[in-house]
């Protein structure tokens, strides 16, 4: 079995156990910061991931955000979110995913972005182009920031990384953009770049979890991601800036400048 097909049954698998509780409620507890949520729907998802990967690729290394802390360097290498978008979750919004990339010598060769509520899928394969339910998708075409809506996020820090986000915000509005969009759900917003939906998405503080697989569907459709200082994104903490490449260097001409 490859890659692909696993993590597709293993976002099945995590899909199953969101459902359930998001059907028939889950109590959310809070992590070091108050805002940041976790619930046992997270843990039980990243548990059902886990243990099917383990089955199928046991020498593999898995990093997850709840529980798997696997080595960045590691040759095979899973990078998981189980419940990416928990504040939507946890307020009933039906807007979140589970996200699942496989990387091999911490390049990209796997990405699954699946939201369990509305069978909805993106999928990726390194230099076999990009999917949503199956059918291939391409960024858009726009080259104007004044043609496009602009996706973004915000981390949980309230102060200074909150500040710069608006700033950023501000600055894209006077290059006359259609709009900004905040979804609460990463993996989905680079989705949509990689739809043509947004024309770039930028945020300050993304974890390799937040951003693993929809990095694959955005430069499998031909898209650009770097970070908001223009430089190769790391398996690591980061700030990221996706977009459909004809975009990139005037988002990152606004977007640069709140770091």
């Amino acid at each position: 079995m490859n890659t692909l097909d696993v993590a597709k049954d293993a976002a099945i698998a995590a899909g199953t156990v969101l459902s359930d509780f998001f059907r028939s409620g889950v109590t959310m507890r809070t992590k070091e910061v108050s805002v940041d949520l976790v619930s046992d729907a997270d843990v039980n998802a990243e548990r059902a991931v886990a243990e099917l990967i383990r089955a199928k690729f046991p020498e593999h290394s898995i990093l997850g955000e709840e529980e798997n802390e696997g080595d960045v360097n590691a040759q095979h290498l899973w990078v998981i979110d189980p419940l990416d978008g928990t504040t939507n979750f946890a307020h009933g919004i039906p807007h979140f995913a589970v996200s699942i990339a496989y990387y091999k010598d911490g390049v990209a060769q796997t990405g699954v972005v699946f939201n369990p509520i509305v069978d909805d899928w993106y999928t990726a394969s390194k230099d076999g182009g990009a999917f949503h339910n199956d059918r291939p998708i391409k960024v858009g075409s726009q080259n104007s920031l004044g043609q496009v809506v602009v996706g973004t996020g915000f981390y949980y820090d309230r102060g200074a990384t909150m500040e710069a986000t608006l700033a950023a915000i501000d600055r894209l509005f006077k290059q006359q953009i259609h709009g900004i969009r905040r979804f609460g759900t990463a993996s989905l917003d680079l989705a949509m770049v990689a739809t043509g939906q947004f024309g770039a998405y930028f945020e300050y503080q993304l974890s390799p979890w937040d951003f693993a697989a929809g990095r694959l569907l955005v430069e499998e459709a031909g898209g650009r991601v770097t970070t908001c200082e223009n430089a190769a994104v790391p398996l690591a903490k980061t700030s990221m800036l996706a977009s459909n490449g004809l975009l990139h260097d005037q988002v990152l001409a606004e977007v640069r400048r709140g770091i």
